[in-house]
């Protein structure tokens, strides 16, 4: 992945530091090896067919947002973010078998994803629903059984701390009932079911804060949980619960502006598809513009929220501004 956005978009009139970025993006290599690691095949056999679909699924080119934002907000409270790996894996398989079902026939109907063939025309639609079953059995499979200290890969749980039952439960809890918010967007999103007494807006709001927003609150409340035992009433558990809310309505807006300002080559997938399929989107209700002026807002709330947790939040907060700025 590319650590310098080309083109800044209107978000920001700011120069880009490229040394900035470069160690945002840091702990990518780590967060690539660990995922190559936990899907290497393991007992019992499986089919061959469906691990090269899952490999090919989850570790193509992709931003690795999710486990991203777990390793920093973990660092936000003041802990290494090795600690969130675990956590930001299994967030990044969901992810990655949301992609691979949402790309298929019956929903999408897309034939390119990240600059090559989406799985279903890669492998064929059976296996790709199936490879998707896989991802997310998987995902929480590591959730389950992975050592939470991730500092010691090789230690499986019998050799645990009696002490990580607790956070387990909770990463589990947290990763189900985001998993299942993400399900209920793209429902309302492909389906039907939109409440008819929703404004437009509202409607795009409970979409997105469903489909894209709930895994990106969930990385970074679970990446929280990594680093700290937390209450529902910790401040820092809300400070961080709004920073990710304010980004992942952000990072929905700015998609859709790059759906309609980009060309299919730069973006890597094909553009211009919602509005072709009579979606909902935030330029198709607030325009070009007034959709900037909405990623500005949820830019400056995002800072906001961040201010009890400086500086160890500084990571996050140059996170934000590039989410805001991204150009695919």
């Amino acid at each position: 992945m590319s650590t310098t956005p080309a083109n800044p978009t209107p978000a920001t009139s700011q120069a880009i530091d490229p040394e900035k970025w470069r160690s945002l993006f840091a702990p990518l290599s780590v967060i690539e090896d660990s995922l190559v690691r936990e899907l290497a095949p393991r007992p019992p056999c499986q089919p061959v067919a469906l691990l090269e679909a899952v490999e090919y699924a989850a570790l193509g080119p992709g931003k690795r947002l999710r486990p991203l934002l777990a390793w920093h907000a973990c660092e936000a409270m003041g802990t290494p973010g090795e600690r969130s790996l675990p956590a930001g894996l299994a967030l990044e398989l969901v992810h990655a078998f949301s992609l691979v079902h949402d790309d298929l026939p019956a929903i999408d109907n897309d034939d390119v994803r990240r600059g090559r063939p989406t799985l279903h025309k890669h492998a064929g639609e059976p296996l790709a629903i199936l490879a998707g079953d896989a991802l997310l059995t998987r995902a929480f499979e590591l959730l389950a059984f992975t050592p939470l200290d991730s500092t010691e890969p090789t230690r499986r749980l019998a050799e645990l701390d009696a002490a990580e039952p607790a956070l387990r439960l909770a990463l589990l809890r947290e990763l189900a009932s985001a998993t299942s918010a993400m399900v209920a967007g793209q429902v309302w999103d492909t389906c039907a079911g939109l409440p008819p007494h929703l404004a437009p807006i509202e409607q795009l709001r409970l979409i997105h804060v469903n489909k894209t927003g709930a895994l990106i609150r969930a990385a970074c409340r679970m990446g929280a949980m990594c680093a700290a035992p937390l209450h529902p009433g910790d401040l820092r558990l809300t400070a961080i619960t709004a920073y990710a809310e304010a980004i992942g309505l952000m990072f929905q807006i700015v998609d859709d502006l790059l759906d309609v300002t980009q060309s299919a080559e730069h973006t890597g997938k094909r553009t211009h598809k919602d509005a072709d399929a009579g979606k909902l989107t935030y330029p198709a209700v607030l325009g070009v513009e007034g959709s900037w002026t909405e990623v500005e807002r949820l830019h400056t709330a995002a800072l906001d929220a961040l201010q009890p947790l400086l500086p160890h939040a500084r990571s996050l907060a140059d996170l934000a501004e590039y989410l805001s700025q991204r150009t695919r």
